[in-house]
């Protein structure tokens, strides 16, 4: 019986020892294949000029990088808030930086001085590159756009004719026509006022 206790421990002991050789391989090998064999490419300060900064006060999450000191030359990069890199030059007014920007023919690139913030220092003038040209330059077909022009052809207005003259009627005093005229209108108002007062004492009296 202590013979068979002791063959299971040793079995057990033997067992642990080979899970903890192999793997402590395991562990220590797992490491090496996450490591990349290419080298990463860094933006590093070099002795071209001091570092601008991206400021971080901006409305916006990055900044556009140029191929040239001006909103006329394409874009070719884009550089995040607070993201810093050389500064190689600077056009004769200032207010556009020549950068470190890998990646593209030149490694350089151009950013607006108004969006960064630059280390005290000193930056050479560099000369901008040619003014890019148009791939296509726009024309207009004279004959498409006289398709499009509206000619007004003038009318004559309406002549004006002057209405007929008015005529207003007049009208005669009929009460006036049939009486004589010699008796005047105030006496025949009288006569009628005075009739209708002796009607008014006559009715009066005789219902009395």
């Amino acid at each position: 019986m202590q013979k068979r206790w002791l063959t299971a421990t040793c079995s057990i002991i033997i067992i642990v020892l080979l899970i903890g050789l192999f793997g402590t391989r395991v562990v220590n090998a797992s490491p090496n294949i996450q490591i990349p064999t290419g080298a990463v490419p860094t933006v590093t300060r070099t002795s071209t000029g001091p570092l601008v900064t991206v400021r971080l006060d901006l409305d916006r999450d990055s900044i556009n990088v140029r191929g040239g000191p001006g909103t006329y030359y394409p874009i070719i990069g884009l550089l995040l808030v607070g993201q810093q890199v050389p500064a190689k030059g600077r056009t004769s007014g200032g207010t556009w930086l020549m950068v470190y920007y890998p990646g593209v023919p030149g490694s350089v690139g151009w950013v607006s001085a108004d969006l960064v913030n630059i280390e005290a220092g000193s930056l050479p003038v560099v000369e901008p590159p040619p003014t890019p040209t148009p791939l296509v330059t726009p024309t207009i077909n004279p004959t498409l756009a006289a398709q499009f022009i509206i000619t007004e052809v003038p009318t004559r207005l309406p002549t004006y004719t002057a209405p007929a003259p008015l005529v207003i009627p007049t009208f005669q005093d009929e009460i006036g026509g049939n009486l004589p005229a010699n008796i005047p209108m105030g006496l025949v108002i009288i006569s009628i006022m005075i009739f209708g007062v002796l009607l008014l004492i006559f009715s009066f009296v005789t219902n009395r």
